[in-house]
């Protein structure tokens, strides 16, 4: 098995920045819009599209409030294992720091993995710094995934 192991700071409050993650259904609109293209819940299951036209399951394996930490596994598609896990980490008033962990087999994948996940933690990083906080009215449009 391999782990691909992300760390980044974001210029958003620790709150504002989990109340994004956690909304484990609006991925495609919260965290990382145009990277993932679309996001449609299935029971605990979201069916994600990328920008690229990859389209994956992923299940939500848990979420814990008191941690900030959300965990899901990547179901069907080429990898036997997936699993991933994000967690956010008050570093000052305005700026958090978010750590992304995947485990994957067949160690292969990892390269696709972590360029996937660099990817998706540029777009991340623009929407969490340019976006109000849920519920304050408008929202600045986030870059879109090339």
């Amino acid at each position: 098995m391999t782990t691909v192991y992300r760390e980044f700071i974001v210029e958003a409050g620790v709150n504002q920045v989990w109340d994004a993650l956690r909304d484990f259904g609006a991925v495609h609109r919260r965290l990382a819009p145009g990277f993932v293209t679309d996001c449609r819940l299935e029971e605990d299951t979201r069916v994600v599209t990328f920008a690229s036209g990859l389209v994956a399951r992923e299940l939500l394996v848990g979420l814990d409030e008191s941690a900030r930490r959300l965990c899901y596994s990547a179901v069907g598609g080429k990898a036997t294992h997936h699993q991933a896990s994000a967690q956010v980490f008050a570093e000052a008033e305005d700026r958090t720091r978010f750590v992304w962990i995947t485990d994957v087999l067949p160690a292969e994948l990892a390269g696709f993995i972590d360029a996937m996940m660099a990817q998706g933690i540029e777009v991340m990083k623009h929407t969490l710094a340019h976006r109000m906080p849920a519920g304050s009215g408008r929202q600045n449009d986030a870059p879109q995934a090339g």
